[in-house]
């Protein structure tokens, strides 16, 4: 156990020693060579590239050169991610066998690596972090150390504020006092619903127990959300810290940090972090002398998207099945084991630290006047610049994939977005100013989610998007309430009847009274938001429903069954590069003949239209 003398000593010259990680005009004698370690990174052969470059170090004998693991940058499209600071040199695609160059001609000769050096989507190099448009309109609170730190360090932590503000709140504020601030901060919980985080602790501050509860919700399901896992993969220590700051607030000592099994690197580096923890005296009895205690442990989950919902979360950690509970009683008052329990989500514990350090007002005049602070989304699907990005609440959806995800890949219209996963909704194109805020995504039927970000182009179906995510849906249903069980089972059907053309539009009709009988009648808000995406593509996108089920036509050709690829002979020109490029020989033509389609041999490969140099060929 550290003394706070001893504490506050690390803090002083640890910070001294790391000014060169956010300060380019550092002392340049000792530079960091920073290594991506985030899940995306790390299956791309980071950890090869980490050791590689400490070897060759020590087999030139370099002195004042430091390799250090952090957590995610943020653009994984580029990763793996090696970035040199004091200089800030950002090299992308890095490979193993790249270390020996770098280290030869940046280290020894002082020069860049120009090959490697990263490059914006105009193909302009940049020579720092800070000229990538990928990073100009982002502003880091939750990420802040993401990309910055050693995760796996509690001193490089300590030394970026780690567990000042933990110990502000226990030597010089009172539990209202905390909660208020936390109140007036506007906070709202980033697991999807958005409900106030204050008034949540301040609920469940209400209720006398002998006992209360702390759980942090990590267990992140949606389809290409990675948020949480990415926090806790590089910023561990600040979800501890948040997590004990509300234990104070509502007088709880025990935590639980609930988290998917299958993210290893993040459960393992919470272990590392409670271990560290514990070994300062920041977790355990009388923590910083002040009569305080509290602890936390790790439950795995098994991967089960139902324990996303903060009642089966509560029933998983109980070792039982992952069903949702009837409400009330919320979790405030009747929670784990029927003690009070204060649930929040790891993005939202992440904001804790810096609202208490920086204090309420700061962070409330980010954002809108109803949705503060920023939000972390993890960018994916048809953009250039897939990754993870941390933007002021209000920013529009068009800023975030032009500005931040540089635009659509190969020159394509944007068609969709999809917000919130499986409980969410499409943003199409005519909402592309729409700013990113609880109640602008609700009015026009989507919703924030816990922060997925799927972007489609003109390319994609939006009858076979649905079809996914009821799959999804279906696949996940706990089974607890036949509404969820049975109705999102039977709206499957109805949609792959509508990719087979086998459907009718009567059963659109079917389809849109089931989405919204469920929506009134499920149990929890999982079986509540499943209809979401099929409510929300019907609204926007019902031409395409119509097409599958009147016309047997799938425009964006995803749907075989009722796709058909034909050439336009005004467009042909009759040069033959089609037929040579089709797998199954069912282009007919010969010479300077107008080529045709054989539609019983084609298999909607699209491989033709791809070739078509004259774009003769389509649906």
């Amino acid at each position: 156990m550290k003394t706070l003398e001893e504490i506050h000593n690390i803090r002083e010259n640890k910070r001294r020693e790391l000014d060169l990680r956010i300060n380019t005009k550092a002392d340049t004698r000792e530079k960091h060579i920073l290594v991506c370690h985030g899940t995306g990174c790390t299956s791309s052969k980071s950890p090869q590239i980490l050791e590689n470059f400490r070897k060759i170090l020590e087999e030139k004998n370099i002195e004042n050169v430091r390799v250090i693991m952090t957590g995610c940058f943020g653009l994984c499209a580029k990763g793996p991610i090696v970035i040199i600071r004091p200089e800030d040199t950002f090299y992308s695609n890095v490979r193993p066998e790249d270390c020996e160059e770098i280290i030869q001609t940046h280290i020894v000769e002082g020069k860049r690596v120009e090959r490697l050096l990263c490059k914006d989507i105009d193909g302009k190099i940049v020579n720092s972090l800070d000229e990538l448009n990928f990073y100009k309109k982002q502003k880091r609170i939750a990420l802040k150390n993401c990309g910055v730190i050693n995760p796996q360090d509690i001193e490089e932590y300590i030394a970026f504020d780690g567990y000042r503000a933990l110990e502000r709140v226990l030597r010089e504020m009172t539990q209202d006092e905390v909660i208020d601030e936390i109140k007036k901060s506007g906070l709202r919980g980033r697991g999807g619903a958005g409900f106030p985080t204050g008034k949540k602790w301040e609920l469940t501050k209400s209720y006398e127990a002998d006992q209360k509860y702390v759980v942090c919700n990590a267990d992140e399901g949606d389809p290409g959300a990675f948020m949480d896992r990415s926090i806790l993969e590089g910023d561990p220590h600040s979800v501890l810290e948040a997590m004990e700051i509300a234990g104070f607030a509502i007088g709880a000592n025990k935590g639980y940090i609930y988290v998917r099994a299958e993210y290893p690197i993040a459960v393992k580096r919470l272990k590392v972090a409670i271990k560290q923890a514990r070994e300062y005296g920041f977790l355990g009895k009388n923590i910083f002398n002040t009569g305080f205690d509290f602890d936390v442990e790790i439950r795995l989950g098994a991967g089960a998207f139902v324990c996303g919902e903060e009642t089966a979360l509560l029933e998983s950690i109980e070792g039982k099945r992952g069903q949702p509970r009837i409400k009330p009683p919320y979790p405030a008052e009747s929670g784990l084991w029927g003690k009070p329990t204060l649930i929040n989500n790891v993005e939202t514990f992440a904001n804790i630290t810096q609202i208490i350090l920086k204090g309420a007002d700061w962070f409330s005049t980010i954002g809108t006047e109803n949705s503060k602070g920023t939000k972390v989304f993890a960018l994916g699907g048809n953009v250039n610049n897939i990754g993870l990005v941390e933007v002021p609440m209000g920013t529009t959806l068009r800023e975030i994939v032009y500005d931040i995800g540089g635009g659509i890949p190969n020159g394509r219209d944007f068609k969709a977005a999809q917000t919130g996963g499986p409980s969410g909704g499409c943003i199409p194109k005519e909402h592309l100013d729409t700013p990113i805020d609880y109640e602008s995504l609700k009015e026009i039927g989507s919703m924030m989610g816990s922060g997925g970000l799927i972007i489609m182009d003109d390319t994609k179906c939006m009858v076979s998007l649905a079809k996914f995510y009821l799959q999804f849906t279906v696949s996940e249903s706990c089974g607890k309430c036949t509404p969820c069980r049975i109705g999102t089972k039977r709206m499957l059907e109805i949609l792959e009847r509508l990719c087979d053309g086998e459907a009718d539009e009567y059963d659109v009709y079917k389809l849109e009274k089931l989405a919204v009988s469920i929506k009134k009648s499920s149990i929890c808000g999982l079986g509540q938001s499943a209809p979401n995406p099929v409510i929300s593509t019907l609204k926007y996108f019902r031409d395409e429903f119509r097409e599958h089920a009147i016309q047997k036509e799938c425009r964006a050709l995803e749907c075989k069954a009722v796709s058909k690829i034909e050439i336009d002979e005004e467009k042909c020109k009759a040069c033959g590069l089609c037929q040579k490029r089709c797998p199954v020989s069912a282009i007919e033509g010969e010479g300077r003949e107008k080529r045709k389609i054989n539609q019983d041999k084609c298999i909607k490969c699209g491989t033709c239209i791809a070739t078509c140099p004259f774009h003769a060929i389509g649906n």
